[in-house]
């Protein structure tokens, strides 16, 4: 394997920037390693994802194994001998056996400022508690969760009224970028490792469709990050008179105080609705079955 050789793993879009990028860079791909196919859309047809497509179109082997249970999967990538392997939203945890392969370490882009947000959703509890910074950290992967030494890291401030879904557009080629600079250290033996504080970790679950219901007790701004960290997925929601909508958009709203919860306004004009110290007022809002929509246009033919 050449010294600018690479195996790569990851599976979303937040990952195909990072393959891109060492495409670009002039690395050469050797394998890349990506979740199988899945059934998508109500049709269920197997869809690959889109590091696979990119990996295709530049004619870079793929491998898409299920889990790293079966021998003949750790051995295929012995047989690659890869000196360095980058992880990047995979999707899958390697076992002893595949971190140990690489001469130089796996190394994993993370979409946090380690240790903070540790684990599945780094992104979205960024937007979810409010946080005024983000970032990307490059580290050498351990058989702890994202617990390994940190190489380095790139910081971005958080945009006002910034969704999860565009934080995650911003930082995935920031995350690429990285990369490129932490494999060119990691290969040239210029790369530092800094142990993370276990006293400074917290940790970013999944997300699960329990969350999306928005508690109006909450303040405004709490409601805010939420419906921000919860978008594009699962969407936060909420129901009046047994119809549960999606909120896609709101901000601080004005009006007079009342039982959080309470709807002040639904009309041609927009929506407002009590929250604990203020009101919010829904900007953009979805119905069952319906397209998603200015809230003032749903409600100018629609009455709640």
């Amino acid at each position: 394997m050449g010294k600018n050789d690479v195996v790569f793993m990851g599976t979303p879009d937040f990952a195909a920037a990072s393959l891109q990028a060492l495409y670009d860079a002039g690395y050469s791909v050797s394998a890349v390693f990506t979740q199988p196919d899945r059934p998508k859309d109500r049709g269920h047809r197997l869809q690959a994802c889109p590091v696979k497509l990119l990996a295709e179109a530049n004619g870079t082997p793929v491998y898409q194994p299920a889990t790293f249970a079966e021998p003949e999967t750790v051995e295929s990538l012995r047989e690659l001998a890869p000196s360095v392997i980058a992880v990047v939203a995979y999707g899958r945890l390697l076992p002893p056996e595949v971190l140990r392969l690489p001469e130089s370490g796996c190394i994993n882009i993370h979409g946090s400022l380690l240790p903070r947000y540790r684990g599945a959703a780094p992104i979205q509890w960024t937007i979810l508690n409010g946080d005024a910074t983000a970032g990307v950290s490059a580290m050498y992967m351990s058989e702890r969760l994202d617990a390994g030494d940190v190489i380095d890291s790139i910081a971005v401030d958080v945009l006002p009224e910034e969704t999860a879904g565009e934080l995650f557009e911003r930082l995935a080629p920031v995350g690429g970028q990285l990369l490129v600079r932490t494999l060119r250290s990691v290969m040239d033996g210029t790369a530092v490792r800094t142990p993370q504080k276990e006293t400074e970790a917290s940790y970013a679950p999944p997300l699960t469709k329990a969350m999306s219901p928005i508690d109006w007790n909450q303040p405004v701004e709490h409601i805010l990050c939420r419906i921000r960290g919860l978008h594009p997925w699962p969407c936060a929601t909420a129901e009046w008179n047994g119809v549960r909508y999606k909120i896609h958009k709101a901000a601080a709203g004005s009006g007079r105080s009342a039982v959080p919860g309470t709807v002040l306004q639904a009309d041609g004009d927009g929506m407002a609705v009590a929250a604990a110290d203020g009101v919010i007022s829904v900007l953009e809002i979805q119905a069952p079955g319906g397209k998603r929509m200015r809230a003032s246009d749903y409600f100018r033919g629609h009455a709640l």
